[in-house]
């Protein structure tokens, strides 16, 4: 009935790199086998338990029946009569179904000591065309474990490093959002996740940063990004020891992907320089980080617990004059030089708009001869 090497072996294989246990597979394997066979032989109504012998291959189908006597049942009329009242004995009678159900004194007739409750097994016939049923149930059963194993493989995995970097390479681009092999799964670069002005090739590595792990009923979606801003504080952690080891802190990111990053960066040390950490001895570590992203700038500057010299260190590299808080509102007036306006401002109002994202304040800049 089966190819008994080839369904063994891959039981084994579940065993050993699924960690699905033997004796589940089987049972799997038996649930399956006598709901196919109740499906195109049994009879409505009846239980019928499968049992397999992976040694031999032989399949035992058995029909149950439970004993009853009269106490148990009730008739039809008071099955559709039977309302019970509000706080009434439960009623645990049913009605009587050749079935699933043999009289006591028919039972006894097969098993002296019998008793009623007890359940009495009746071998079922195997239809000759059953073997390629069998065969045909027990692969299905096999694959729905290896899918519901390797999901379960996976949440376990990735749920783990969700808000690490991933390396993979590009499996298919299908609109614009891009499938990325990570070896025993697929993850999914999706359109508004991506660099802007990147393309992808089939068969390049890519690197991305997993940040989410979603478990669906169709499986499991491990999305990347390398758009996140977190996707530049992990390249970081990866080029500057400092900053994995946790003595260099990134206190505040803003990022407009593909264009620009500004980066504020702390010292839990007095002895060591966050911003030389990060950009590193001839500036290699800040430069292998903006290859990695395909040429996008990167601001790198030192956080500051006083807003105004935040700001002013935000704003670089333009030199600022004046600066006029209001702490209510969160808003700062900064003051700079003729030369300095655009500068300050940024190409299409970016450097500006970056500060006061990293800051937090909003920030308006004003040349001198608008000063009030």
């Amino acid at each position: 009935m089966f190819d008994l090497k080839a369904l063994n072996a891959a039981v084994a294989q579940l065993e050993e790199e699924r960690g699905i246990p033997r004796d589940k597979m089987l049972e799997a394997i038996e649930l399956a086998l006598a709901t196919a066979y109740k499906k195109d032989f049994g009879k409505r109504g009846q239980i019928i338990h499968a049992h397999f012998e992976p040694n031999s291959g032989a399949v035992e189908f058995n029909q149950i029946k439970v004993v009853v006597d009269a106490s148990m049942l009730k008739t039809e009329e008071e099955a559709d009569a039977n309302v019970e009242a509000e706080g009434a004995p439960i009623d645990t009678r049913v009605v009587f179904n050749e079935e699933q159900h043999i009289m006591i004194e028919d039972a006894q007739k097969i098993k002296k000591d019998v008793q009623a409750g007890d359940e009495i097994t009746f071998p079922l016939e195997i239809k000759d065309d059953f073997g390629r049923i069998a065969a045909q149930t027990a692969k299905q059963v096999i694959i729905q474990k290896i899918r519901e194993a390797e999901k379960t493989s996976v949440l376990s995995d990735y749920g783990k490093r969700e808000g690490e970097i991933l390396t993979g390479k590009v499996q298919r681009v299908e609109r614009g959002n891009v499938f990325v092999d990570l070896g025993r799964t697929t993850a999914i670069l999706a359109r508004d996740e991506q660099i802007p002005g990147e393309f992808y090739k089939q068969g390049e590595r890519l690197r991305a940063y997993l940040f989410a792990v979603e478990d669906t009923p169709r499986g499991i979606n491990l999305r990347l990004s390398r758009s996140h801003p977190q996707f530049v504080v992990k390249l970081f952690e990866v080029e500057a020891p400092e900053i994995a080891e946790g003595t260099v802190v990134i206190s505040a990111i803003a990022r407009e992907p593909g264009s620009r990053t500004k980066i504020a960066v702390s010292s839990k040390e007095q002895n060591i320089d966050p911003v030389g950490s990060c950009v590193g001895q001839r500036g290699i570590r800040v430069s292998t980080v903006i290859s990695e992203l395909g040429g996008e700038k990167i601001d790198v500057i030192e956080y500051q617990t006083d807003p105004a010299k935040f700001i002013e260190e935000a704003l670089s590299p333009a030199k600022i004059e004046k600066i006029e808080l209001s702490p209510d509102t969160r808003e700062a007036k900064v003051t700079v030089s003729a030369d300095q306006f655009s500068l300050a401002i940024g190409k299409g109002g970016q450097n500006v708009r970056l500060a006061a994202k990293l800051t937090g304040w909003k920030i308006d800049i004003i040349p001198p001869t608008l000063e009030q």
